[in-house]
């Protein structure tokens, strides 16, 4: 029993799938790459929204403190209490 040699169309089909399948994989890390990117960067968004809803909460079970509401008065809307004076200093 002789064994028969591959010919060469055989070889060139082989190497043209193996081609590919390297193309194919290449393309698929970088795809993953990006992927993982994009995974991390919602990580930091959950992250960044847990703080700003934590704080959210706090705001609101602490909504009727009344040192709360005057720091509000005062720092956001520009109010005084009576008996209080403003002073604005500029540059």
């Amino acid at each position: 029993m002789q064994l028969k040699k591959a010919g060469f169309l055989t070889k060139v089909v082989i190497l043209t799938l193996l081609i590919a399948a390297a193309v194919s994989l290449l393309r698929m890390q970088g795809m993953i790459a990006q992927a993982q990117g994009e995974l991390e960067e919602k990580r930091l968004q959950v992250v960044e929204q847990t703080q700003v809803n934590a704080d959210l909460r706090d705001a609101i079970d602490h909504s009727n403190d009344p040192q709360r509401q005057a720091d509000i008065a005062r720092d956001e809307l520009g109010l005084a209490a009576p008996g209080e004076k403003v002073i604005i200093f500029t540059d």
